[in-house]
């Protein structure tokens, strides 16, 4: 003995080595007595506390008795013995609480678990809940590599009595069968084994002036006893926003411990009260916690402790941090005050409490984590999952784990049909088969971005020249709509086709009748009293009396519908279950009822018409775009949660009577309407076939960058935003400015729309309205000159030839100019849409010129624009230099902004669309047609953060644009040279999404193939190619340009290299069979 404390005497790294040594011996079965017999000779050496404090002092160590009230176990122990050394954490008021307020858990809390102690020091707690509470297994961590030696030591000194015999428990078990101690950075050891914990505990500090240097060293058992005990502190900035308050380290084994805790675990922290109350609780709530206080004391504040940081903090901020005058204060003091009544020579204390936290949502939280820290570390910040309604959790916590899985497993957004997403309207169908038992099917609802533009396409595809409209639906409507009465007499000089005449009506079904009987509309929309939607009688009275005088029925059931689990009874589904929808009704929902959002909005129509279902599909895509995703994806978790405790297919669907089908003549879809949609090639959703390539889609499916996933889920994560966070007009405005030269004022109007299409709708009806004429080049985006026939818009195309690459030239436009009255001109640029060429800023510059010389209205189109990549010689464009030049013969002259971020700011299936306009008699006008479906605030909220980005020219961002372009060009002219192989002419693109090409090796060939039949053309050369490879193209009839095919090229890359594939098989199946 005097030899192993002669060594001790050295120094404190002397003592530690005799003891690592001594813990080779105890660790070793043939030498573990002997060296237990030793510890307890060298423990009765220096067995008073005064004799171990001299101990402490000369030989660098001690051993001594640690006395916890009331503590039992199966041995009845009331004292544990343990040893410390210089280098390691000493066991004192904060570690005695934090023992307190695990005392106030019962005893079972702990029974047959398994146990994370946090930074477990000379590990007594770990040893204490082993012995009191026979868990199943304790692991105790550490950074501290000495810590964990000289814990081991301490499991021997209490696991074998002072004979070196094994105690034993109840069970036949010894404290060396439940406890383990590891070094571990927090949980990197139970996540790096992959331990699932059922409880974690931590006595972890707080860090009240952290230091970023402190943890950049390597962490050695033989490092200084001074950085060894500095680790105790953890005295590192961790990377989380609690770092200002010193409760970082706890923030992130927090989130740490979502990862590696069971569903139904608990976590239990110690928790200084500086920083107050409130942001300590807040700490665990908004990562998704319930909390329980368990215990609260005072401690006094250490002296040496330095809170100047809390003091410039305060002065910075508006927090107050709290502290208390001696251990009997009851009134918080600020840091300020602390500070100075410490240097006046005051005693300050401060509260230390015992939390108690269990996930509300632990499946989905732990999703919600594992994606964050998977690349998304400064999301964390902004994550709130605190919610004071259980009911507002219910519904939000799901969706962000939802979300949060979308982000993490898709590189990009996949396709959706524009009737919907699939899973959405599974999700639809299901909750009626569940809850209704009304057996439809996907191909039974179609998907609106909300009830306005559902009513307002439905009118517009049939086209009625009188509707009756319940008064309470048609504050969305035109207003023309609402104040011309045609069937008074004489319809003016326009046809009778084109004039739509809307009735306001009262809801209530008898008074609504008796208006259909006498005014014998050819559509009615209305909704119903809450008193007659209980039973279905209102409803097959609705039916019989539309069906006798043949006008088509949409009823409105927004408000009956509830999405719960025990929803209410609904006379008009209770109809459905028994009997199939009649072929000249159709159901209308909007969807606005959730806990969260107030105005997130999506609607869906219920036909079990084919037809219906096919053309109001076709209207979403032509005026709308696509309905959001991610409102989609919001309502499909809120059906998802209704559903995925059921049994599927547990009851079989139940058969319905056929509804009757006499009925009067009934009004169908519009002639116009009937043309515009067959000839508009628009995308192929009809087909099974999952396996069809899109090249006919204006989509990016390149991956999205990790900006755009990080502001998308934090647009989401957030709660309480402010108008500012929102606000992103100014980002625009810069945008605009530094890509094109267009120059914003005071006057300019910005208008938001979820998609660019939506906005461009509004124009075309801003056109009709001036009675002006849409003119556009030929090689066009086919789908805005199909939307403008749709409207029944008057319209001229204007000849471009393949010698300047089909741009528009100034000679051409000034002669067509000059036949046209009211003329409104749509060019798209400075990338041109579908050619991908590039118009440069004298281009631009001369047309500007014409247009201003004959007064045109002009629209630049510059949602393809933003990912240039052959750009040699151009040098971008300035319209503000432009427009400050020309000179206008006209005051209808204006120039109008409408654009798109999706490919600019690579959101992908992410949509925004705005449009800037700055004519006052064309604002007002666009004002007139209210039904605009406007983007979510947490659509503005990501986009608002992106735009930052791409204005901060931040490195990763810029390198995510960057590597986007790079893949373009390269898909560019992989297809190129794959084309031109194959026998066509292919129009060299510079930017963009797509390319055109000319089949002329193929042109008035015929093809055979199973059945299909046909010599090649413009009329059939689409379908030829889908038939034969299951690639879809656009042909001569989208272009605008005779022959001429559009392909996008911005596809998952698999995708691409199927459909170059596709292109040669094609070739194959035309020359060679």
């Amino acid at each position: 003995m005097e030899e192993f404390l002669k060594e001790c005497e050295r120094s404190g790294d002397a003592a530690y080595a005799a003891f690592k040594a001594l813990l080779e011996r105890l660790e070793s079965p043939a030498t573990r007595s002997d060296a237990r017999v030793f510890l307890a000779a060298l423990h009765r050496r220096f067995d008073s506390k005064d004799a171990a404090e001299r101990c402490f002092h000369t030989y660098h160590f001690r051993i001594h008795d640690v006395h916890v009230a009331d503590f039992e176990g199966y041995q009845q122990r009331k004292k544990l013995t343990m040893m410390e050394i210089p280098s390691i954490f000493i066991p004192e008021d904060w570690s005695f609480t934090f023992y307190e307020g695990i005392n106030r858990h019962p005893g079972s809390i702990f029974k047959d678990k398994t146990v994370a102690e946090l930074g477990c020091g000379n590990g007594w707690i770990s040893i204490a809940i082993a012995e009191k509470w026979s868990p199943l297994k304790v692991y105790g961590l550490d950074i501290n590599p000495r810590a964990v030696k000289v814990a081991r030591i301490n499991l021997f000194l209490n696991a074998l009595d002072e004979n070196g015999l094994p105690i034993y428990d109840e069970e036949g078990k010894t404290l060396l069968d439940r406890v383990e101690f590891h070094e571990s950075d927090l949980l990197a050891y139970c996540r790096d084994n992959n331990i699932q914990l059922d409880r974690i505990v931590g006595c972890i500090p707080q860090i009240l002036n952290p230091n970023p240097e402190a943890m950049s060293k390597m962490i050695t058992e033989n490092s200084s006893e001074e950085f060894l005990y500095s680790l105790s502190n953890y005295c590192a900035l961790q990377g989380f926003v609690e770092d200002q308050f010193g409760l970082g380290l706890i923030a992130r084994a927090v989130e740490e411990g979502i990862a590696v805790i069971n569903p139904m675990g608990i976590m239990i922290f110690n928790i200084g009260g500086r920083p107050g109350q409130g942001v300590c609780r807040r700490l665990f709530e908004r990562r998704g916690f319930r909390i329980t206080r368990l215990w609260q004391t005072k401690v006094m504040q250490a002296a040496d402790t330095d809170i100047s940081a809390l003091v410039e903090i305060e002065k910075n901020s508006p927090h107050r941090f709290e502290f208390f005058m001696g251990l009997v204060g009851d009134q918080p003091i600020c840091a300020r005050t602390a500070w100075a009544y410490v240097k006046s020579g005051g005693c300050i204390s401060h509260s230390l409490s015992v939390y108690s936290c269990q996930l509300r949502q632990p499946n989905q939280v732990k999703t919600i984590f594992d994606f964050l820290k998977n690349g998304f570390q400064e999301v964390s910040s902004s994550l709130d999952l605190s919610f004071d309604d259980d009911s507002v959790a219910d519904e939000k916590i799901p969706f962000l784990a939802y979300l949060a899985s979308v982000l993490k497993e898709n590189s990009f957004l996949p396709y959706e049909p524009p009737a919907g997403s699939v899973r959405f309207r599974n999700l639809i169908a299901g909750f009626m088969k569940i809850y209704h038992h009304i057996p439809l099917t996907t191909d039974n609802v179609i998907v609106f971005p909300s009830r306005a533009v559902a009513i307002e396409n439905a009118l517009r595809l049939f086209s009625p020249q009188l509707a009756v409209v319940d008064e309470h639906l048609t504050r969305h409507l035109p207003k023309q709509w609402l104040t011309s009465l045609p069937i008074e007499g004489s319809v003016g000089n326009g046809s009778v086709e084109d004039i739509l005449t809307v009735i306001e009506a009262p809801r209530q079904s008898d008074l609504m009748i008796e208006l259909i009987k006498k005014l014998k509309p050819q559509v009615v929309i209305t909704g119903m009293a809450h008193f007659e939607a209980v039973t279905s009688s209102a409803f097959e009275n609705l039916l019989n009396v539309t069906r006798e005088i043949g006008s088509r029925l949409f009823l409105d059931i927004s408000d009956q519908l509830e999405l719960s689990s025990l929803p209410g009874s609904n006379g008009v589904l209770k109809y459905l279950a028994g009997r199939t929808l009649p072929s000249h009704a159709a159901i209308l929902c909007g969807l606005v009822k959730n806990q969260v959002y107030a105005d997130l909005e999506v609607a869906f129509v219920i036909s079990e018409e084919e037809t219906i279902f096919k053309a109001l599909s076709k209207t979403v895509e032509l005026l709308e775009g696509h309905t959001a995703s991610f409102s989609q994806y919001y309502y499909g978790c809120l059906f998802h949660e209704l559903l995925a405790f059921h049994i599927a297919d547990r009851h079989p669907a139940a058969e319905r009577e056929c509804a009757d089908k006499k009925s009067a003549d009934m009004i169908g879809i519009a002639s116009s309407a009937i043309s515009t949609l067959n000839d508009a090639e628009l995308s192929i959703s009809d087909t099974k076939d999952s396996t069809v390539i899109h090249m006919d889609v204006d989509q990016s499916f390149l991956p999205i960058p990790s900006a755009v996933k990080a502001s998308i889920f934090e647009s989401f994560a957030r709660q309480n935003m402010v108008e500012s966070e929102t606000d992103v007009r100014s980002g625009i405005r810069q945008l605009v400015m530094n890509s094109y030269g267009f120059s914003c004022d005071r006057s300019s109007e910005f208008i938001y729309g979820n998609s660019h299409l939506a906005l461009f709708d509004k124009l075309i009806r801003c056109c009709i309205q001036e009675k002006g004429t849409l003119l556009f080049p030929s090689g066009t985006n086919g789908n805005y000159v199909s939307a403008a026939k749709f409207m029944k818009a008057n319209i001229m195309t204007i000849p471009t030839h393949s010698e300047v690459g089909f741009k528009l030239v100034p000679e051409t436009l000034a002669t067509l100019l000059g036949t046209v009255r009211r003329p409104w001109l749509y060019i798209s640029g400075p990338t041109i849409n579908p050619t991908g060429l590039l118009y440069s800023n004298e281009e631009i510059k001369d047309i500007l010129a014409v247009c201003a010389k004959f007064g045109a209205r002009v629209v630049i189109d510059t949602f393809f624009s933003g990912l240039e990549f052959n750009t040699d010689g151009w040098g971008g464009w300035d319209l503000q230099s432009s427009l400050s030049m020309l000179t206008c013969s006209g005051s209808s002259f204006c120039v109008s902004l409408l654009g798109g971020l999706s490919f600019e700011l690579l959101t992908g299936g992410l949509e925004f669309g705005f449009l800037i306009l700055n004519d006052s008699c064309l604002i007002d006008t666009f004002y007139t047609f209210p039904s605009l479906s406007r983007p979510h605030s947490t659509v503005k909220y990501a986009i608002k953060k992106l735009l930052g980005l791409r204005m901060q020219k931040a490195q990763h961002f810029v390198e995510a644009i960057v590597e986007q372009k790079k893949i373009l060009k390269n898909r560019s002219d992989r297809l190129t040279k794959t084309l031109h192989s194959c026998g066509w002419d292919v129009v060299s693109c510079c930017g963009g999404v797509s390319l055109v090409a000319k089949p002329t090796a193929y042109i008035g060939k015929i093809l055979k193939i199973d059945g299909f039949e046909a010599k090649l053309d413009d009329g059939n050369f689409r379908e030829a190619v889908l038939r034969a490879t299951g690639l879809c193209i656009n042909s001569g009839l989208w272009t605008g340009i005779p022959n001429y095919c559009r392909f996008t090229i911005a596809l998952e890359s698999a995708e691409f290299d199927r459909a170059l594939q596709c292109v040669t098989r094609f070739k194959k199946l035309v020359f060679e069979i």
